[in-house]
């Protein structure tokens, strides 16, 4: 038993240890860089790595590994901030369908199908046409995009612990709604909406890149993961580092978040 728990307990701090690295990266990396991100230097395009140039250049003669730190940023930073939104409006949601009057879980509960109906590239283009393309405008897209979602979740779950034994007896003994939510509800959520934070924040990873590909996510003179695959994409034809690595990074970041909070929460 000890064992075992042991077991858990280093893969929960893999998983913790693996988020936070992601979030200094995308806080300090930048700083640890010699070279301005958006500085066109005397360096041919698509230059071979060097030692002033560790991944070489981009199709500007721009230092790609100061690119892709501040790519880093962009992307971790915008995506972490529209999984907050969702995750924290979809759980309030979630939980007031519960707790709240029936027609409460009907209205959001249309509202959330109707959501999920729409494709979220489209409803990202259709959002972004109307309101432009700066960060707010992408966080609170992306935020709403997987609202519906998290509220899905958080609502399945509040509704298996609302009919449990402890919140019958909380009820039963007079305690307010507030606090069932917050002592009896809610912390017993917590574990499985952590794994579904996880998932939502690689969503967001997948759509700012694909939107920032097409043109329409992170505007220059910033840059993020999918904008450097897109700005770099004759550096193919060269086997560039500008084009290669960024592609990487996003499967890297991605997949690694994924099988850490697969590990974090006991499933194989």
């Amino acid at each position: 038993m000890i064992a075992m728990i042991g077991k858990l307990r280093s893969r929960h701090d893999r998983a913790l240890l693996l988020i936070v690295f992601w979030l200094l990266l995308a806080l300090f990396g930048p700083l640890c860089s010699s070279h301005d991100p958006g500085a066109i230097g005397s360096q041919s395009v698509f230059s071979v790595p060097s030692v002033t140039h560790l991944l070489g250049t981009d199709y500007l003669g721009r230092d790609t590994l100061a690119r892709l730190l501040n790519g880093i940023r962009h992307t971790v930073l915008l995506c972490f901030a529209s999984t907050l939104v969702s995750c924290s409006v979809g759980t309030f949601l979630g939980i007031a369908a519960v707790t709240a009057r029936p027609w409460v879980e009907a209205l959001t509960g249309r509202l959330a199908d109707g959501f999920l109906s729409i494709p979220s590239l489209l409803f990202a283009l259709l959002v972004i046409a109307v309101f432009g393309t700066s960060t707010t405008a992408l966080i609170v897209t992306m935020g709403v995009i997987y609202t519906p979602g998290a509220y899905r979740t958080s609502r399945a779950l509040a509704q298996r612990i609302a009919r449990l034994d402890f919140v019958t007896v909380a009820r039963a003994r007079g305690d307010s709604t507030p606090y069932i939510i917050l002592q009896e509800i809610l912390p017993n959520m917590t574990g499985p909406m952590i794994t579904d934070v996880g998932l939502r924040f690689i969503y967001s990873v997948l759509l700012l890149s694909n939107l920032s590909f097409l043109g329409i996510g992170v505007q220059p003179p910033e840059v993020d993961l999918g904008s450097m695959v897109r700005e770099n994409m004759l550096g193919m034809a060269y086997g560039s580092a500008a084009m290669i690595v960024p592609v990487v990074v996003i499967g890297v970041l991605t997949v690694g978040i994924n099988l850490a909070l697969d590990s974090s929460s006991g499933r194989r």
